[in-house]
């Protein structure tokens, strides 16, 4: 039969066929560069206009929160009873509180807390998480059911409740509230990344790895955590502005930093206090505090949709 088919593509006319004229220069061009996975995210995420301008803002606010406090000629806790409850202008830009403290120097000191808090909660989040979930899929069966029933136990926990009586136990401090927000925060990524890699486990690559003798630990460093970056970053993307308001929320309330110490929430609170006769005490910190939260949340999705290329339009 194959002989047949054989002789039939033999006996077919050669005039019927045209010789392609291909430029010597064009046989080994390349039609598009060459790129790795973060360049063709970073190419898709510049598409997005509005994660670009949030890319922006927030690389604005991290850098007046590092050099506003130190370029500002006053301290964020020095008092000057003179000037007290003084209004925008041109020596103090956001003002004066009850103590005549400068607004916009408490504003970037309690940011740059704010924001400390927010990344190392979210570097936590990363080294405890990933290494959880990855462990517990690459290993499976009873090693895995006994860590997801773990995790079961503390989703089941209200994470605010856990968060306020740890709050109230120990003493009020960033130390305190990192390790108070680090106790339940890993568990979203633990179980993201344990999804993640139960779909690599059992591709050729991995397989290929386990037939070369690579230990357990180098599979999880050099296959599959590499492969599980976009959604780690995506989710410590929306880890930072909900350490941040976690932490506003406790001072707002008064179980998280108090004075002098200054944070978001702490500065939230007191222009609370006095919004209907300076509402300048309220409205500035709100402001920042908003912009991190809706910039963080607007990156997030651009590079939820930069990284997978399932996503891209």
């Amino acid at each position: 039969m194959n002989q047949e088919k054989n002789m039939d593509y033999q006996n077919i006319p050669r005039e019927l066929f045209t010789k392609v004229q291909v430029d010597q220069g064009e046989r080994e061009r390349i039609g598009r560069p060459s790129l790795n996975a973060w360049q063709d995210g970073w190419i898709r995420l510049k598409q997005n206009k509005a994660a670009v301008v949030s890319l922006f803002v927030i690389i604005a606010i991290v850098a007046l929160a590092i050099l506003g406090p130190v370029f500002s000629p006053y301290n964020f806790a020095q008092t000057d009873y003179s000037a007290t409850y003084q209004g925008p202008s041109l020596a103090h830009l956001f003002g004066t509180d009850m103590y005549g403290r400068d607004q916009f120097t408490r504003i970037w000191y309690g940011t740059r807390i704010s924001l400390l808090i927010g990344f190392v909660a979210a570097c936590l989040d990363l080294f405890v998480g990933v290494t959880y979930g990855a462990v517990s899929a690459l290993l499976g069966g009873k090693v895995d059911a006994i860590m997801q029933r773990i995790i079961e136990i503390l989703v089941g926990i209200p994470h605010l409740i856990i968060v306020i009586l740890l709050m109230m136990v120990l003493p009020a401090g960033v130390g305190t509230i990192i390790v108070a927000l680090a106790i339940t925060g890993w568990v979203n990524m633990a179980r993201l990344v344990r999804a993640r890699i139960l779909q690599l486990k059992n591709q050729e690559f991995v397989m290929a790895a386990e037939v070369l003798g690579t230990s357990q630990k180098n599979i999880i460093l050099r296959h599959l955590i590499p492969n599980t970056v976009g959604i780690i970053v995506i989710n410590a993307m929306f880890t930072i502005p909900s350490a941040i308001f976690t932490e506003a929320f406790l001072s707002f309330i008064g179980i998280g930093l108090s004075e002098p110490q200054a944070s978001l929430g702490v500065l939230i609170n007191n222009g609370y206090s006095v919004l209907q006769s300076y509402p300048y005490l309220l409205i500035c910190p709100a402001i920042v505090i908003i912009l991190i939260m809706v910039c963080f949340s607007i990156l997030g999705d651009g590079l939820r949709d930069a990284l997978d290329p399932r996503m891209s339009k």
